[in-house]
């Protein structure tokens, strides 16, 4: 799986260097056998952030810094590109990131899935395990939001899904490291939640095509489908 998100990483046509930064031999054999750049990182790192931040320290020659989450093996290389664009020509933005409909109503409850609420001008305003923003009236016209999201399907287009993608400016990334944890980010165990209460400005793009984020094994099984049939393509 990782592998093929490297593969993916390197078809993105403005990226010049793909490294996957783990603390696990296993991962670096692995990643080495299939011909790509692995580096060992400290283990004690609260999350994969912090753990890019170490390699970026090393890394002086470079201004944008890509995180592509290793449980993201359908990643666009045009959604990276994109995002990497995006950044360069905000200048007052620190990170963008991406986002994707959510099609599915039980997805809407999955804390697996990351919800994102944006404002007007596609600036992050909250990243949550729950359902955010909350459909207050709806949930009071029809008692709960199960049954809200079942009795009015419109409803689905209010949510947004959370991609497991950051483009970073070097300096953003590498002050980020340097702040502790912070109460929500431990709560929702999100990491970017730190940067958006330190005030980073974090821009979030729609994503050029779907993607599955691999946190259980019901969407490994979903990923191994699509990779194995005629859907999935490395595109170059």
């Amino acid at each position: 799986m990782i592998c093929r998100v490297a593969e993916q990483a390197k078809a993105a046509r403005n990226v010049a260097r793909v490294i996957v930064a783990t603390d696990d031999q296993r991962i670096v054999s692995a990643v080495a056998a299939a011909g790509f750049e692995a580096v060992i990182t400290r283990s004690d790192h609260v999350s994969g952030t912090d753990r890019l931040a170490e390699i970026t320290a090393s890394l002086e020659d470079v201004e944008i810094i890509v995180n592509v989450q290793g449980d993201e093996p359908l990643i666009s290389p045009e959604t990276i590109e994109r995002a990497i664009a995006t950044l360069a020509a905000n200048e007052t933005t620190g990170i963008v990131t991406t986002w994707e409909p959510i099609d599915d109503a039980p997805d809407i409850l999955n804390p697996a899935v990351v919800k994102i609420a944006l404002n007007e001008a596609g600036r992050a305003l909250y990243f949550s395990r729950a359902p955010i923003p909350w459909p207050r009236e709806a949930v009071l016209e029809f008692g709960s939001i199960e049954m809200a999201l079942r009795s009015d399907p419109g409803l689905l287009s209010s949510f947004r899904k959370h991609t497991g993608l950051y483009v970073y400016r070097r300096e953003v990334l590498l002050q980020f490291a340097s702040w502790p944890q912070s109460e929500l980010e431990r709560q929702e165990s999100l990491e970017q939640l730190r940067a958006l209460e330190h005030g980073v400005e974090i821009l979030a793009i729609e994503a050029s095509t779907r993607s599955i984020g691999v946190d259980t094994n019901e969407d490994l099984e979903r990923v191994r489908q699509i990779v194995s049939s005629s859907e999935f393509r490395v595109q170059v």
